[in-house]
């Protein structure tokens, strides 16, 4: 019953509130890069993935994953990278379809459920790096997709994937964009409509054919942005299909190696569905985590953040995978 009741993180006197636990990393941390060798790594399907990686040699190799609309270069993955490799781990970062700074081959994008992505970034590292055993680790979108790449492996997760940690992790697809759309959370849904409309723009240049940009300006929410663009491209039949076919809640009762789950329970992009208690309580695999504090993608303040001690003893703590 891996259901953690008593978490220990507790934010500085003047890091209070949801909101400014999540602005404040974002806007003011600042992460000198670690990854400093990229690779590109070209698809079978003529697309591509840009990967970011440290290290090369070690035994124990860490595949980190962003969130919506991030990067390797995101502050959070830099600084986990960084508390990773003090500790003896190589990291490999990747980018998303489109998210590397430089438009993807192809119509369509990444999304939330998009684990063959995962799977390929997997079977990349196992061909080219030496390492004994490789844990996951994902922010937002990427524990999203982290969580649902381990659970609908199950029992034939490759043998070398040990552990795993995700944060902030939008399990319930459907939940969180409810809680985005109400009003106090626009600031949120303004920045990331801000950079998607650009991605739409820029593939209407290119594939006119698949971007209809009537009303793109007035977008406010991804039930508009994922029934118009996400969801087709991708071959669901509308957002609330792709909602519930990439969140990962429906696939953790499957995970079968173990695995830290952190949301908190102040993050204003989460509903009440992702916090999975019934799944951690019936699971000897799932450890579900609950701060009281921390907001989205948080868990400041300092050179090292609570999440990144947190996620590096978790991992160093449960040893290797029987």
């Amino acid at each position: 019953m891996p259901l953690i009741e008593k978490s220990t993180y507790r934010p500085p006197a003047w890091l209070r509130g949801a909101h400014l636990q999540t602005i404040h990393p974002a806007l003011f941390r600042r992460v000198a890069p670690v990854t400093n060798r990229r690779e590109r790594l070209e698809l079978e399907d003529g697309d591509f993935l840009d990967l970011e990686w440290s290290g090369g040699k070690g035994n124990r190799l860490a595949i980190l994953s962003h969130g919506l609309e991030g990067s390797p270069r995101a502050n959070y993955i830099q600084a986990m990278a960084r508390a990773l490799m003090k500790r003896g781990w190589d990291v490999l970062a990747w980018s998303f379809r489109g998210c590397g700074g430089e438009p993807n081959r192809l119509p369509a994008f990444y999304h939330s459920g998009k684990t063959g992505d995962l799977e390929t970034i997997i079977r990349h590292a196992l061909s080219v790096h030496p390492a004994e055993w490789i844990d996951l680790i994902g922010f937002s979108l990427g524990g999203n997709l982290t969580l649902k790449y381990l659970g609908e492996r199950g029992g034939e997760t490759h043998p070398k994937i040990r552990r795993a940690v995700a944060f902030s992790a939008p399990c319930d697809l459907a939940c969180c964009a409810a809680s985005l759309e109400q009003a106090e959370n626009a600031i949120y849904m303004e920045r990331f409509m801000k950079t998607l409309r650009a991605k739409v723009r820029e593939k209407h240049g290119r594939f006119p054919e698949n971007f209809d940009l009537t009303g793109l300006e007035k977008m406010r929410t991804f039930t508009e942005f994922d029934g118009r663009f996400t969801a087709p491209l991708n071959g669901f039949r509308n957002a609330e299909d792709y909602w519930k076919r990439s969140s990962s809640r429906p696939f953790l009762p499957a995970i079968v190696i173990p695995t830290l789950l952190v949301n908190a329970q102040n993050d204003p992009f989460l509903g009440s569905s992702c916090y999975p208690r019934e799944e951690a309580e019936a699971s000897t695999h799932l450890h579900l985590e609950i701060p009281a504090e921390g907001g989205h993608v948080g868990f400041g303040a300092g050179r090292e953040y609570w999440s990144e001690t947190r996620a590096v003893e978790f991992l160093a703590a449960l040893g290797r995978r029987t």
